[in-house]
């Protein structure tokens, strides 16, 4: 079953026999009911008046329980309410006593109310639905008003579908190859009603994002020491998004230690130390302005000494300068491999979901500077732009691994293609 069906399953119309079969069946269940009332009717006076009595008694029960639990449950509140409105109409009581008790009534007030409604913590897909509920609507909106404007499907169809999708950001390569898909379908099926592209529209949406089916979205973590390298530029929740997983991390009982490699700029290692401090994870750090590599194998030996679980190293953005850039990200490589000759196991480009296709500008040019095995997408909860992942997917072919859902500690967690899906597209069929 491909991801579409996992998604939104097979919508089929209901068959004319099942129907009319239904239809018989409420027959049927009328005609039961109307020879029951005959029967009863035909009941022998003294049964009539037994059971009329025994449901007299029954109810007369049933009074008396319903008053003595209403004399036993007397809402609390209520009667405490009544103390106050009767003390504060009295003379007797000084101001000061009222005031105290109007706060020792809203105190209790406030419990009871957190006693009935629980804070439930939110599930994966929770998060999901409320982070893309922007880009969801704003799509959604779209498509909706685009198919009331058009009654059949011609040329101009297509090119005001292409439009759609392009300020949609899923980008402009996606956007051609799914209108050219539809126009294939539509010749196929033969049909003439935008309606009935409606669903082949998300569908093909979807199977551009699952391309051959294999997903590489896990994070290779390793059985001893997991290097993580993070780009990107300056401002994009790099430094943010580091901190929220040390928190994660921590909190699933790894040793893990921050690395703050950007030491041209004081404001990123002073950030990053902060969320060390928040957290409770050692942050390395070195002398303003040093040589970022040999704050990294600072960072590198410690870890090898400490016995930590995940080194999370922070570098600097400066992608005006590609050139700099490049040399210091390739010495920083060389000097983790002399410690580790295998890491960095993943290297994380950070992106701005508000930025649209700007991230993708971005993430283009730094997959020129330096390999890349994953993509942190931080700020999605606050933009209508979530559909730049599919732009990331289809010209990059580079995968999300993680994802920012907002600003709270634990709004980060490792992408999921079918929650992010789901979050982005139901409802719109």
């Amino acid at each position: 079953m491909g991801l579409f069906d996992r998604l939104f399953g097979k919508k089929e119309e209901p068959k004319i026999e099942e129907v009319v079969k239904e239809a018989l069946e409420n027959l049927d269940l009328s005609e039961d009911v109307e020879s029951s009332l005959t029967e009863a009717e035909e009941l022998p006076q003294e049964e009539a008046e037994v059971e009329s009595s025994e449901e007299s008694l029954l109810e007369e029960e049933d009074n008396q329980e319903t008053v003595e639990e209403s004399q036993n449950s007397e809402p609390v509140v209520e009667v405490s309410q009544e103390e106050v409105e009767e003390l504060l109409n009295s003379e007797e009581v000084p101001e000061e006593e009222n005031t105290e008790l109007l706060e020792t009534v809203e105190e209790n007030n406030s419990e009871i109310l957190e006693a009935e409604t629980p804070q439930a913590e939110e599930t994966v897909q929770e998060k999901y639905d409320r982070s893309l509920k922007k880009t969801r609507t704003g799509f959604g909106a779209r498509l909706n008003a685009f198919f009331a404007n058009f009654r059949s499907v011609d040329e101009e169809f297509f090119e005001e579908l292409e439009e759609l999708l392009i300020m949609s950001d899923v980008g402009v390569q996606v956007a051609s190859n799914l209108t050219d898909e539809l126009r294939y379908e539509a010749k196929l099926e033969n049909a003439k009603k935008p309606d009935a592209l409606r669903r082949v529209i998300i569908e093909k949406l979807v199977e551009l994002y699952e391309k051959d089916g294999s997903y590489d979205e896990s994070i290779h973590f390793q059985d001893g020491l997991t290097v993580m390298l993070f780009v990107g530029v300056n401002g994009v929740g790099k430094t943010t998004s580091i901190g929220k997983l040390a928190h994660r991390y921590k909190q699933a009982g790894k040793k893990v230690m921050l690395v703050a490699a950007d030491t041209f700029r004081a404001g990123a290692v002073a950030q990053l130390a902060e969320w060390g401090r928040r957290v409770d994870v050692p942050v390395v750090t070195g002398p303003e302005k040093a040589d970022p590599a040999s704050v990294v194998f600072d960072g590198m030996e410690r870890a090898v000494a400490e016995g930590i679980d995940i080194l999370m190293i922070d570098t600097a953005g400066r992608l005006q300068n590609k050139d700099n850039l490049m040399a210091e990200l390739e010495k920083i490589g060389r000097i983790i491999k002399r410690v580790v000759p295998e890491a960095p196991h993943e290297t994380f480009l950070a992106l701005d979901a508000s930025t649209g296709q700007n991230a993708l500008v971005q993430a283009k040019e730094f997959s020129k500077i330096t390999p890349l095995t994953g993509i942190v997408l931080t700020k999605i909860d606050g933009t209508a732009r979530g559909g730049v992942v599919l732009a990331i997917r289809e010209e990059l072919n580079i995968p999300v691994k993680l994802i920012g859902f907002g600003e709270k500690i634990d709004d980060i967690g490792e992408f999921n293609s079918e929650n992010f899906m789901k979050g982005l597209l139901e409802g719109l069929i």
